[in-house]
């Protein structure tokens, strides 16, 4: 605990700007939750642009608003 997910459209990241995301979440993340590093875990998911909408977008944005904290600004 915590396990973040991050679903964005397919972008192949290099190593360093991948290591760059997961070290920001993780300070991020173990700074609000008051937890150690080793209890995060991130997942990185890629979703196709034709898909976002019904896999993404209705689903867990639209369906499940009163949960996010931060809403797209489209």
């Amino acid at each position: 605990m915590p396990h973040i997910t991050v679903q964005h459209f397919p972008k192949e990241l290099d190593a360093g700007r991948r290591a760059a995301l997961v070290a920001a979440v993780t300070e991020a993340v173990t700074a609000a939750f008051e937890v150690e590093e080793g209890a995060v875990s991130i997942a990185l998911e890629p979703v196709a642009p034709d898909d976002w909408q019904d896999q993404v977008y209705a689903p867990r944005i639209v369906g499940r608003a009163d949960l996010l904290v931060k809403s797209p600004a489209y």
